[in-house]
């Protein structure tokens, strides 16, 4: 590493989930094998050879390393790169790199996409990208990855091969598209970001945030400002379908180790199974 930033790792069915996130710090992901990131509050050296990232919102601990991050790339002689974003920003982003294309001397070229919730971006044959809505207190959304494939079609899985390729022949569609949800990141979102995205209960990997978990937290006012309490998941731990639950962007003002202590001995077993705190 050629730099001192922060980055953790695990690896789940076939994935590597790389990054670090802390509220107000920085929170910065990349899963190699998908070829993509989330979010660029900072940018460790390794992570430009990511070439698309899935911005969620503005906040400078999501997105202060954007320019860093594009200029990495051309300084390497790499193509530029695709940056996602909402759509309410792309404009005052657009402006924000051209200014330090000025200052910087050098170009900051990239691919900058404003996306809407319900919008779908083709990664690959196998991959998809939706965006969904969520609640904070600037423009943002959330992102879910999608596996595609091809699947024979019920009415045609009890025909030999010959009679399916004749089929297929004849111009008969004899496959469907099927999509199971494997990657959802949320960035910062209030319960409704979450509850409104019913495929992020089922995502084989959630990256979800949980930024407060004390007792005599406010809810209402962490909800009001776009964010989770530990509480909210407890109400809602009979939904998670999730393989892997990676609890992240934790507030700075608490240690890790009181996290841990604090946060784990009050989920259900069937749950601290499947969790992982981003610590």
């Amino acid at each position: 590493m050629l730099d001192n930033l922060p980055v953790m790792s695990c690896h789940h069915s076939g994935l590597t989930i790389e990054g670090y996130s802390r509220a107000a710090v920085q929170s910065y992901w990349r899963i190699p094998e998908l070829k993509l990131g989330f979010d660029l509050g900072g940018s460790p050296w390794d992570f430009i050879g990511t070439p698309t990232i899935f911005i969620t919102h503005a906040h400078l601990d999501h997105m202060a390393a954007l320019p860093v991050y594009v200029a990495r790339r051309r300084m390497m002689k790499m193509e530029p790169p695709t940056i996602y974003i909402p759509e309410e920003i792309v404009e005052a982003v657009d402006r924000l790199l051209k200014a330090w294309q000025r200052l910087d001397r050098g170009r900051m070229a990239c691919h900058l996409i404003g996306v809407k919730p319900g919008e779908e971006i083709e990664l690959s044959r196998e991959h998809v990208v939706t965006v969904f809505a969520t609640t904070h207190t600037v423009p943002s959304v959330g992102y879910l990855v999608w596996q595609k494939r091809r699947k024979l079609k019920p009415e045609y899985q009890s025909f030999t091969s010959d009679q399916v390729r004749d089929l297929r022949l004849g111009g008969a569609e004899v496959t469907h598209e099927l999509r199971t949800p494997l990657v959802c990141y949320t960035g910062d979102t209030s319960p409704k970001g979450l509850d409104d995205c019913e495929a992020a209960f089922r995502a084989k990997v959630l990256i979800v945030e949980m930024t407060f978990f004390r007792r005599d937290h406010q809810r209402e006012k962490i909800h009001k400002y776009g964010h989770l309490h530990l509480e909210d998941f407890l109400e809602r731990a009979d939904k998670f379908k999730n393989e892997l639950i990676i609890a992240m962007h934790f507030s700075a003002r608490y240690p890790s180790h009181l996290i841990e202590r604090a946060v784990l001995k009050r989920f259900p077993q069937h749950l601290r199974e499947r969790i992982k705190l981003w610590i």
